[in-house]
């Protein structure tokens, strides 16, 4: 009963986003986000960048898509993936520039982004949403399927494709230039 009154209040995101998607969302907004979002850290975030420099493909669709900064734990027998909790988005700010200009619509990490970030986020129309760090089990939950699908030698910071359902966030900065984290 409960999820279904905090579910109520919050606004459903389902990938590939649009601008109008981004264009209504608000800094401090909670979300519940559903369907595929790939994951990446530094190391796959430097190689993604790479292949763009290069004008080779990537290994997702960029446009409309979700990034979700995590290295799994490895699942345990009968999951379908370990803790999945936040990495520290600023670890990212050097590649996501790029990324956004390139078509990600939303990332999802946890703590502050560079100003260059958020320009980017103004001027591609993008947001940054914050999950809650220290909770990957928990998190975890609400991912139904995972696999690796670029830089397996990666390890844990492999890409991966997951689907979620009902995954939680708060729009952290959003395209209009505000943040939770102004306030």
């Amino acid at each position: 009963m409960c999820i279904e009154i905090l579910s109520f209040r919050m606004k459903k995101l389902t990938p590939p986003l649009s601008d109008a998607d981004i264009g209504s969302l608000r800094a401090g907004d909670e979300v519940l986000v559903s369907g595929a979002v790939y994951t990446a850290r530094d190391m796959a975030h430097k190689r993604l960048c790479q292949l763009i420099a290069a004008g080779k493909e990537l290994p997702f669709p960029l446009e409309g898509a979700i990034i979700y900064f995590v290295g799994p734990t490895p699942a345990r027998p009968g999951q379908v993936i370990g803790a999945a909790g936040p990495t520290t988005s600023s670890r990212m700010d050097a590649f996501s520039p790029k990324l956004i200009a390139g078509g990600l619509k939303a990332m999802i990490g946890k703590g502050y982004r560079d100003s260059e970030v958020r320009d980017a986020l103004k001027e591609h129309s993008a947001v940054h949403l914050a999950t809650i760090g220290g909770a990957g089990a928990l998190l975890s939950k609400h991912i139904v399927n995972a696999e690796v699908i670029a830089f397996e030698e990666l390890g844990t910071e492999a890409v991966r494709k997951l689907k979620i359902v009902d995954f939680p966030a708060v729009v952290a900065y959003d395209s209009h230039g505000n943040s939770v984290y102004a306030k």
